[in-house]
């Protein structure tokens, strides 16, 4: 396997990381709105809480103009206005507990459907052909893409529901009573020095200026946490993988008593998160300074800017709560920002990685758009070529011995070469997985092949499904099942093929390898060509291995590339892979990336 490694070390170097720009990032999260068969729900949601919160608004209004018969009730003691002032409260606070309640409501459902459109775009995105593959060896974009897909997806709906439901609140507040406390201050005059001076909207200009001045100590204060917050969800992403390697690996860690070496590998990355985390800390503290500071003093603030003119005699004190209620709501809303600088960076960061994810995802099939390619193509009578095939990697490239290669159908196939020829890189080219190179592939017309790789894929299900997984073919019978698995030596699972479980963790290495050969068998390909499977097999379990194929599947080409110590009376050809060290390379490509991620050399994939 030490072909493979380099290969996918050698991928990795080849690839550097450049930021995208936010414009990039909330592109490309509308384009996945945009085409999700969720966005009418979620569009009308959208719609309902718009409205909604306008309802609220106007309610809110009603509310602050309530302030002022009320109290002046008060002062005047004026028990039957009081009373009746109360009757006007309920009505009014009832339907604004109702529009409370559906507001949250539509705030789940968006969030929600937000999730659900998001995490089936990263998926499809994924899951396109090839794609994880080339993702995997794209550098440290590539680590860890189940955390993007799963909890940042879910997070950053999350917040940008919240945070988007709240702007939309504040700014239609704040339209609302900009107007209310601009037509309340119209009338407000100073009397200073025995003349008198009016500003218009003076208690308009106050707030802005006193929830300008916190917005932008806040943000200026808190703008580090974008950069802190993105950071610690890439050192959790390295946690959780590394607890997650362990786990996996428990049986091989116990037999070497490396329990120690992976405590301390642990103690290291849970140190990583914790440092993370201690920045986060220290400057949401030295947020809070400024906040808190600001939230005390928004206590006393609107009646410390209204009390000149109410001393002066030129409000009532029902005037002036009306004028103070108005006052914070404008406050209110404008310090949106302030409130939720936290949250902001928080989603900053969180839209980074998921965008991010998304953009490298179509990237990843440009990556090395200035490379040649391996042409591929079909050939109507059936064969397998190779015309001067040369499969490109950082450090040269591989390629058969013989410059052109014609394979036919029923050929069987040995095709080695020295452990760093490239032989796993050679497989994936063949598949098309790996593109980069020049000359040619004429695969068979009408006949696809089926590709075996050393560590085999089992779907999540019952055995039946896992062994029926048949691309289309009609399932085969439960006989024939267990005959074929009594030839690879399974019989033991004929009793469970309705018995769902994860056989990859079920069943030996070569169990493994040797239930695929049995699902092989019942696809009965035309076409076979196979990676190191069979090179783990001891002699008797390959000879029995061999036999079976060659009844199973007699007029099938096999080809095997592996170390080359097998049956020569079932391989009677043999072909052999070289490295040309002097021969087509692969430069450094770009796939844009969150600036802070790690570089290529620190990534580990689970």
């Amino acid at each position: 396997m030490a072909d493979q490694a380099d290969v996918i070390a050698g991928a990795g170097q080849a690839v550097s990381v450049e930021a995208s720009s936010l414009g990039d990032q909330l592109k490309t999260i509308r384009q996945a709105l945009k085409t999700s068969p969720v966005r009418k729900p979620l569009a009308w949601a959208s719609i309902g809480i718009v409205a909604v919160i306008v309802a609220t608004a106007i309610g809110q209004v009603l509310l602050n103009r309530w302030n002022q018969p009320f109290y002046d009730a008060l002062a005047r003691r004026d028990m039957q206005g009081f009373l009746h002032q109360l009757v006007v409260f309920a009505e009014i606070a009832g339907g604004l507990l109702v529009l409370n309640v559906g507001q949250t409501w539509l705030n789940q459902t968006i969030r929600l459907k937000l999730r659900q459109a998001l995490t089936l775009d990263l998926i499809d995105e994924w899951m396109r052909p090839a794609r994880a593959f080339r993702l995997a060896h794209a550098g440290a974009i590539g680590v860890n893409p189940d955390q993007r897909m799963q909890q940042d997806a879910a997070h950053l709906s999350d917040l940008s529901t919240d945070l988007g439901v709240g702007l939309l609140q504040s700014f239609i507040l704040l339209v609302s009573f900009i107007g209310v406390l601009w037509t309340l201050s119209s009338g407000f005059v100073f009397h200073i020095g025995g003349k008198s001076l009016a500003i218009p909207g003076y208690m308009v200009w106050a707030a802005i200026l006193y929830a300008g001045i916190a917005s932008w100590l806040s943000w200026l204060v808190g703008r580090p946490l974008i950069r802190f917050n993105s950071d610690r969800y890439t050192r959790e992403a390295e946690l959780r993988s590394s607890m997650v390697r362990v786990n996996e690996n428990v049986d091989a860690i116990a037999l070497a008593h490396g329990e120690a070496d992976a405590r301390r590998q642990l103690e290291i990355d849970l140190g990583t998160v914790l440092g993370a985390m201690k920045r986060i800390y220290s400057a949401q503290i030295n947020l809070s300074w400024v906040t808190d500071t600001y939230g005390w003093i928004t206590v006393v603030a609107p009646i410390l800017v209204a009390s000149p003119v109410y001393f002066a005699g030129d409000i009532s004190f029902g005037g002036l709560m009306m004028a103070v209620g108005a006052f914070n709501q404008v406050h209110s809303s404008l310090r949106w920002f302030i409130n939720n600088i936290g949250g902001i960076a928080d989603w900053r960061a969180t839209l980074m990685r998921v965008a991010d994810f998304r953009i490298a995802l179509g990237e990843t099939d440009i990556l090395h758009d200035k490379e040649k390619r391996i042409e591929f193509g079909q050939n109507p009578d059936g064969r397998l070529t190779f015309e001067r095939l040369e499969v490109a990697s950082p450090d040269g490239c591989t390629k058969l011995a013989e410059q052109d290669v014609e394979i036919r159908p029923g050929e069987r196939v040995m095709i080695t070469g020295d452990p760093r020829a490239g032989k796993t890189l050679f497989f994936r080219a063949i598949a098309g997985l790996w593109p980069w190179g020049s000359g040619r592939i004429g695969m068979p017309t009408g006949d696809a092949p089926i590709f075996v790789p050393r560590t085999p894929y089992f779907p999540l299900g019952t055995l039946r499904e896992v062994l029926n997984h048949i691309d289309g073919t009609a399932p085969v019978d439960d006989a024939e099942i267990a005959a074929v698995l009594a030839e690879v030596g399974l019989q033991r699972l004929a009793s469970s093929l309705d018995r769902s479980a994860r056989w990859e963790h079920e069943l030996a290495d070569d169990e493994q390898r040797l239930l695929a050969i049995a699902r092989l068998a019942l696809r009965r390909p035309k076409w076979v060509i196979i990676d190191e499977a069979l090179d783990t097999f001891d002699g008797a379990t390959l000879r029995q291995v061999l036999s079976m194929l060659a009844r199973r599947l007699p007029d099938a080409a096999i080809l095997n590339i592996g170390r080359g110590q097998h049956n020569n009376q079932f391989f009677p050809r043999s072909l052999t892979i070289v490295k040309d060290s002097g021969g087509s390379a692969l430069k450094p490509a770009r796939v844009r990336a969150g600036a802070i991620e790690p570089p290529p050399a620190a990534r580990r994939k689970k």
